[in-house]
């Protein structure tokens, strides 16, 4: 059976359309919503959908933790709440395991919606890294469940636990892209943003992930990036660029800038 996990905050807009393609395949699975404290009613469609919810604290590695934990299948699959999801997508799963044994998971190949020219690029960019073992939550992570036990599971970091777990998974054994049918994820993250600051936050994110900041701070920094602030202070109530966090920014703004003047491909 397929567990399939998804996480959720206040996403009552776009999980329905997910659960009833989800209810559409034949594949033998359930589905648990991992809810990290909706006020918007996301809860009761997910039970009423005959989901099983999970309540967990917000952040999306703390909810895929708990939704794996309380999963009974033998395949973990996570999917974002505003995923587009392909018909047959779970039996493309199950026999993709089943012809490669050695296969501890892999991902879909993902299609951004929206008719600009980011998302198009997005699509061809997401395919480049794809192949050189790099993805993301919002391509439909899926895994054995012991292989995601033997990995540590996901940890209930503030950020970039979808790249913490690609990183131990693609080094656990050969991984399997499903390249047909793909998965389409929504473009609304990048709604009112410039295609390259998008490009060099990214950048940045991962810089200081590599250069050992904190994820909590690297959770601020990205909230700062989406909505053009400046990142909050942490609990003691001191803004964390400071010590070892401002020279590892100093390194990460040096290292984004290197990029600036190159051209994007749209």
């Amino acid at each position: 059976m397929i567990s399939v996990v998804i996480p959720t905050l206040n996403e009552a807009r776009n999980l329905p359309a997910l659960l009833r393609a989800l209810r559409r395949e034949s594949e033998a699975h359930e589905i648990v919503v991992a809810d990290g404290g909706s006020r918007d009613g996301t809860p009761r469609l997910a039970r009423a959908a005959g989901a099983r919810l999970v309540r967990s604290a917000p952040g999306r590695g703390q909810q895929l933790a708990a939704g794996a934990q309380a999963a009974r299948g033998d395949i973990l699959l996570f999917l974002h709440a505003d995923s587009g999801f392909p018909a047959g997508g779970l039996a493309h799963i199950a026999r993709t395991l089943a012809e490669a044994p050695d296969c501890p998971g892999g991902n879909f190949r993902l299609l951004f919606d929206g008719d600009t020219g980011f998302s198009r690029w997005l699509t061809g960019f997401y395919a480049w890294i794809r192949a050189r073992g790099l993805y993301y939550g919002d391509s439909g992570i899926f895994v054995r469940r012991a292989a995601y036990r033997d990995l540590g599971g996901i940890r209930p970091i503030a950020l970039m636990e979808d790249y913490d777990f690609v990183r131990r998974l693609e080094r656990s054994g050969p991984t399997r892209c499903i390249e047909d049918p793909p998965l389409v994820t929504s473009s609304r993250r990048f709604e009112g943003r410039r295609p390259l600051g998008i490009v060099l936050g990214w950048i940045e994110i991962h810089a200081l992930f590599y250069l050992g900041a904190s994820p909590g701070f690297l959770a601020r920094r990205y909230e700062a990036q989406r909505s053009g602030r400046r990142p909050r202070a942490d609990a003691s109530g001191s803004y964390p660029e400071s010590g070892q966090t401002k020279r590892i920014m100093g390194i990460a703004t040096r290292m984004t800038r290197t990029s600036r003047g190159r051209p994007m491909r749209q």
